[in-house]
């Protein structure tokens, strides 16, 4: 499964035309991804079948929301799903960069039959195994991390053992640096079988069709 993150509309149209199995539409590249422009998702919706999951998330920086900030991801949640967003995209951490469960669990509920991925806010958490188990209890279809370290290269070790304890309770979703020339090593080596891209090349701005060809051949 190869999912490729897009932050503008014009990715978004390369990857939904060539073989990405879904796309994680979001917006601002050097925030990290926020929540996209509606009538964007509403053009792509209605004009591709690709499966588009949709980021919530109203600002960069840290997982801890405001009240104000909460009550616009449970807004964005109710007008993405009623266009048809296919999936949702967020996490919410406390004070103390844990999990924050009534949160969490508000926004899955109003995400209703549509399935919700952890984004790497998981990998700010100090314990990866209890962090995973909340997910799991909490809900999430997919956990995307690469492993609590700063790239998936660098978390290898964590994803093979999250794979092995987990893989078959959540979609473990391996993202962070990941493009053609490792994604074969990286599926090797962790056993995983599901892989989160932006596929832009050093130096580019946009996704790569020739690169997203390529991840999906290696990680095949």
């Amino acid at each position: 499964m190869l999912e490729i993150a897009c932050f503008e509309i014009t990715s978004a149209e390369t990857a939904l035309k060539c073989v990405a199995d879904r796309i994680e539409f979001c917006d601002n590249i050097d925030l990290g991804g926020t929540t996209p422009n509606f009538y964007e998702f509403r053009y792509l919706k209605s004009n591709y079948a690709t499966p588009i999951y949709v980021m919530i998330r109203p600002k960069g920086g840290s997982f801890f929301y405001s009240e104000a900030e909460f009550t616009e991801m449970k807004s964005s949640i109710i007008s993405f799903r009623e266009a048809g967003a296919d999936g949702f995209v967020f996490g919410v951490l406390d004070v103390n960069n844990e999990i924050d469960e009534e949160k969490n669990t508000a926004l899955i509920a109003l995400a209703g039959d549509r399935p919700c991925t952890f984004h790497r806010a998981f990998d700010r958490t100090a314990d990866l195994d209890k962090s995973i188990q909340t997910l799991i209890s909490l809900g999430f279809k997919t956990v995307l991390t690469s492993g609590g370290k700063p790239d998936a290269m660098k978390g290898k070790e964590n994803l093979k053992e999250l794979i092995s304890k987990y893989g078959n309770q959540i979609e473990i979703l391996i993202g962070g640096g990941v493009r053609s020339e490792n994604v074969q090593q990286l599926k090797e080596f962790t056993g995983a079988t599901s892989f989160h891209s932006s596929a832009i090349l050093k130096y580019d701005t946009f996704a790569s069709e020739e690169e997203i060809k390529k991840l999906k051949m290696l990680s095949s």
